[in-house]
């Protein structure tokens, strides 16, 4: 039975198209649908059971499933792209994310030809298990700062690898703790006591016979993690070196190498390249944090049509908890941040594979701003996306707080990215500098792509906004005006303020909150834009550009009024006209709420992907809620162990004779 098809009938629009356009493609709708379903009907997959698992078991359930995904990909002949989905909705973190996300990505772009012969057909048919050891106990997203050394010893024509302190320990790497067989090890060069920057290095963990660690390694997994499953079902390791050696060849050589003189050598190909894999991983995860998002939402919007409390009249139902505007105007901003952050990550994918492009040709003109906007949005949508879950959670009441709503474990899963491939202030900080150089540079150089609204910043200073009605905010052209006067003044401002200090990193240091501030605002610029820019794009199906054209005035607006502070600060609105954008998005909202269960249905997340019984398709909740309940091995007995040794005596006033 659904218990939201009532719901359903309210639509707008052509759910079928906006699953298409959600996708991207066609052809990425019908590869995606096609391993969620796969995976949602088979049993091997199965993870309601995951919550009563201890660590050891968890972990061994999850080699499983790692295995039986690599049979199913050999025996099926799956694509990489169909391989890629059926690994992320098994929905488990373990070693073969690191495998197919890190190390091959890491043996492609950063190693010789002759190199990539010898490694990647044995990493491609999983022959070796490989991790990315950079991150140290001391040291994070500071990768200058690493400790671990590879010496080059000339009459061996190796290099020995070594953890010459404890905070120098590998600290993180997935996989390595119990399953990864190598590892690309960041370390300090040192050649004839000279150091060289930080390299990769391919370094042998364990024995392919018997799995064994080899002499002078050290490793093992960094203990329990945040939440239940989450990342507990991934081996993050510890790794020390005591001088092991390894083969000169083991250098990932394909930007610079030692010679077997000793001699340190850069080649043809620019170093620059090594940030093209980077920018790549980071458009990775924009990317997910759209998914994880419309996880959380699809579940609390679902479970807020279903849940009914308080407002009966005459014995009549309750109102339905998505039918108050206090759960609308924390829900539906939400839901548009979603589209907002699924749109901007297709939009990363068309500048990375540009960047790469370019990177090829030695165009390196438009690497600075790549790596700007993918940390920047990283770092956006990473912050917005953990927020988001947790709001999700508390949208959700009581029942939010049960593992089986699905929302405590996705949380405990998704938060880790804001820290993970850089810390999100540290990435803003970096949004920051390159800002900071674009202000710089505005009396001699026009700035282009993100920044092109900084070479109007004299006007975007000068000018105010001219709305005067709340309908008049229902125009891009003004929303997009608003943000980047917004940002523009931010910025020009901290660069103004930095151009008294004398010494530049001084001045940084002390402005880094206003920095990061300005950073911000740039990125919401950036995410408004693009979602505005789509639907400059021809989108067909009834309704469905409509409906998109309603959830991108409730991401903008929303957030104008969540940072009026920075509006009205800087001038560019005044308290009337923030007011009347706030009139009209509440009128917006309205607009959202029929259409919000076919919005959340247009994720086309299957059952098993949400994991969620309070997200279920079907409504049917309360039921299912009691079952798994009684489900929960703990209630196999009336009586639990313990009551008779320490409650009863209490209860029958023994307590002085009991034996405790």
């Amino acid at each position: 039975m659904d218990y939201l098809k009532d719901e359903r009938k309210k639509a707008q629009f052509d759910v079928d198209v906006m699953k298409v356009v959600w996708a991207g493609s066609r052809e990425s709708f019908l590869v995606s649908d096609r391993m969620a379903k796969l995976v949602a009907n088979d049993p091997a997959f199965e993870k309601f059971s995951k919550p009563m698992l201890s660590r050891k078991e968890l972990f061994k359930n999850t080699l499983r499933k790692a295995a039986y995904a690599w049979k199913l990909i050999n025996d099926l002949r799956l694509s990489e792209e169909e391989a890629k989905w059926l690994r992320h909705y098994i929905d488990e973190p373990n070693y073969t994310d690191l495998q197919w996300e890190m190390f091959v990505p890491a043996i492609q772009g950063q190693c010789t030809e002759e190199q990539k012969k010898k490694w990647l057909p044995l990493a491609q048919s999983m022959q070796i298990i490989g991790s990315y050891a950079q991150t140290e106990l001391g040291h994070g997203s500071n990768v200058q700062g690493l400790e671990t050394t590879a010496t080059f010893d000339a009459q061996m024509d190796e290099f020995v690898i070594h953890s010459p302190t404890l905070t120098s320990s590998k600290w993180w790497p997935g996989g390595a703790g119990k399953v990864a067989t190598h590892a690309i090890v960041y370390a300090r060069l040192i050649i004839n006591a000279q150091f060289h920057g930080v390299h990769g290095f391919m370094v042998q963990l364990r024995s392919l016979e018997d799995h064994s660690p080899l002499p002078g390694i050290t490793v093992g997994d960094i203990g329990l993690k945040f939440g239940h499953g989450a990342y507990n079902t991934m081996d993050n390791g510890v790794l020390r070196f005591d001088h092991v050696r390894i083969p000169r060849d083991h250098m990932l050589m394909r930007v610079s190498q030692v010679t077997k003189e000793g001699k340190f050598v850069q080649s043809d190909v620019p170093r620059q390249l090594i940030y093209g894999t980077m920018v790549s991983v980071r458009q990775t995860i924009v990317a997910d944090a759209s998914k994880a998002l419309s996880r959380a939402v699809c579940i609390a919007t679902r479970y807020s049509a279903v849940r009914r409390q308080f407002g009966s009249r005459n014995g009549g139902p309750e109102t339905q908890v998505i039918d108050y505007k206090t759960q609308q105007s924390r829900l539906f901003p939400l839901l548009a941040s979603a589209y907002a952050f699924r749109f901007v990550s297709e939009w990363l994918k068309s500048l990375n594979k540009d960047v790469k492009q370019r990177l090829e040709d030695k165009d390196f003109s438009t690497l600075p701003e790549a790596h700007a906007c993918t940390a920047g949005l990283k770092s956006l949508t990473t912050a917005a996306t953990a927020d988001g879950i947790e709001e999700c959670r508390k949208l959700c009441g009581g029942h939010g707080y049960l593992v089986s709503s699905g929302l405590p474990e996705l949380f405990a899963y998704y938060v880790p990215a804001c820290t993970y491939e850089g810390e999100n202030v540290v990435m803003m900080l970096q949004v920051a500098r390159f800002l900071m150089k674009t202000v710089s540079e505005l009396g001699y150089k026009k700035p282009v792509g993100t920044t092109a609204y900084m070479g109007r910043a004299k006007t975007l200073i000068l000018s105010n906004c001219v709305i005067q009605t709340s309908e008049e905010w229902l125009n891009s052209g003004a929303i997009v005006e608003a943000f980047e006067a917004r940002a523009a003044r931010m910025a020009v401002g901290c660069g103004k303020r930095l151009a008294k200090y004398e010494n530049p990193d001084e001045g940084f240091a002390e402005l880094s909150i206003d920095l990061v501030e300005a950073s911000l605002a740039h990125c919401q610029l950036i995410v408004v834009s693009k979602f505005i820019e789509k639907l400059e794009l021809e989108i067909p199906g009834k309704g469905v550009k409509q409906l998109l054209e309603v959830l991108s005035y409730v991401y903008a607006l929303s957030l104008l009024h969540k940072h009026q502070g920075d509006f009205l600060a800087t001038g560019y609105l005044t308290p009337k006209q923030a007011s009347l954008a706030n009139d009209q998005l509440r009128t917006l909202y309205s607009k959202v709420r029929p259409n919000a269960i076919a919005l959340v249905d247009s994720f086309n997340h299957t059952d098993h992907y949400l994991s969620s019984i309070l997200g279920r398709y079907d409504g049917d909740v309360y039921p299912k809620l009691y079952e798994a309940a009684f489900k929960d091995p703990f209630n196999d007995s009336d009586i639990a162990d313990g009551i008779y040794e320490y409650v009863q005596p209490i209860l029958k006033q023994k307590l002085q004779s009991a034996k405790l």
